[in-house]
């Protein structure tokens, strides 16, 4: 084949026309699936949410790879899940499946022999049966306890054969099913996040403030009566460029920043005479301790600072947290 032509203005032209073609048809698919989401869409959640055991997805072919996915979406999200090739459950794997569980099926045709092959012995042990296919009247979909419907018009290969818009409509059918349950069961970020403990995403959702504030001597603080060369003092030895101003009783009266010490120095000259207290900045950003680390980042982004006192219910100071905290604990 000579690959030459593919960089003709003319054969790049038609690339991307193809490209966006597809892109058509697959949209189009997607926009007539909400009209099929009703009663059958609702038992199917209903059966899932009473199961049980676990929810078995299987299928071959390019079905058994978005059946791998919606498996592992809806484990993520709440739902115990897992793949079973059907193949490989007539060889063994069946003994997987108990009458506790429910097997969802994805078949476009309706009519895949493997999993034609296992159903009946699925349902003799008493698990029901959820079948998404693109035949309605398939034998896959009659065997079913709920139909789902992901038809499409037609497949975005100008064959009309590779699988294209078909698993495009099953997938997005998958993920409807997974986030309607997420959200029948009440699943939050916590829970998410539990499912999520190894990544970026479980250190945000699972990483609290009191867990990366420095606490104890690492604090800086300084009375509101000491004098202003303490307070620079403190900021030196603490390298977190602020200190923490305080009353009698522990409470937070203010901070000065090293930003606050330039803007000093531009405006007096001699500044030795003066306590913090009297040039500190009132009311300073705050958070508590059991607030997650994300929202800490979020208050720095929103006031464009980079430290927050941590304080406790009752007002007194128990920590304080530095953007440098946040990213060495990859929270950033």
């Amino acid at each position: 084949m000579d690959y030459t032509i593919l960089v003709t203005p003319q054969a790049r032209q038609r690339l991307v026309e193809r490209a966006v073609e597809v892109l058509r048809i697959e949209a189009e698919a997607l926009a007539a699936l909400p009209s099929r989401i009703g009663e059958a869409f609702a038992q199917a959640c209903e059966i899932v949410l009473a199961c049980p055991g676990r929810v078995v997805v299987s299928g071959i072919g390019k079905s058994g790879h978005v059946a791998r996915k919606i498996a592992a979406t809806l484990a993520s999200t709440g739902t115990p899940s897992f793949f079973v090739h059907p193949a490989e459950a007539s060889h063994g794997d069946l003994g997987m499946i108990t009458r506790d569980d429910v097997l969802l099926a994805l078949s476009n045709s309706g009519a895949t022999e493997e999993l034609l092959a296992i159903v009946p012995l699925v349902k003799r042990r008493g698990a029901r049966l959820i079948a998404m296919t693109g035949n309605p009247d398939s034998a896959l979909a009659r065997l079913a306890d709920v139909h789902l419907d992901a038809a499409v018009e037609r497949e975005a290969c100008p064959l009309n054969l590779a699988p294209t818009a078909s698993t495009t409509v099953s997938l997005a059918l998958g993920d409807a099913l997974a986030v309607a349950l997420l959200d029948a069961r009440g699943f939050g970020p916590e829970d998410f996040a539990n499912s999520h403990p190894g990544g970026a995403l479980g250190r945000r959702l699972l990483t609290h403030v009191a867990d990366v504030m420095r606490t104890g001597d690492a604090i800086p603080s300084v009375p509101a009566n000491a004098p202003l060369t303490r307070a620079i003092l403190e900021i030196t030895r603490k390298r977190m460029g602020m200190t923490a101003v305080l009353g009698d009783d522990g409470s937070v009266r203010g901070i000065f920043t090293d930003g606050d010490l330039r803007r000093l120095l531009e405006r007096d000259g001699d500044i030795r005479a003066l306590s913090v207290g009297e040039v500190m900045s009132p009311s300073p950003a705050t958070i508590g301790p059991v607030a997650l680390a994300a929202e800490a980042v979020r208050r720095m982004e929103d006031r464009r600072i980079s430290q927050l006192l941590v304080v406790g219910d009752d007002g007194r100071l128990v920590g304080a947290v530095h953007i440098h905290d946040l990213l060495t604990a990859k929270v950033v």
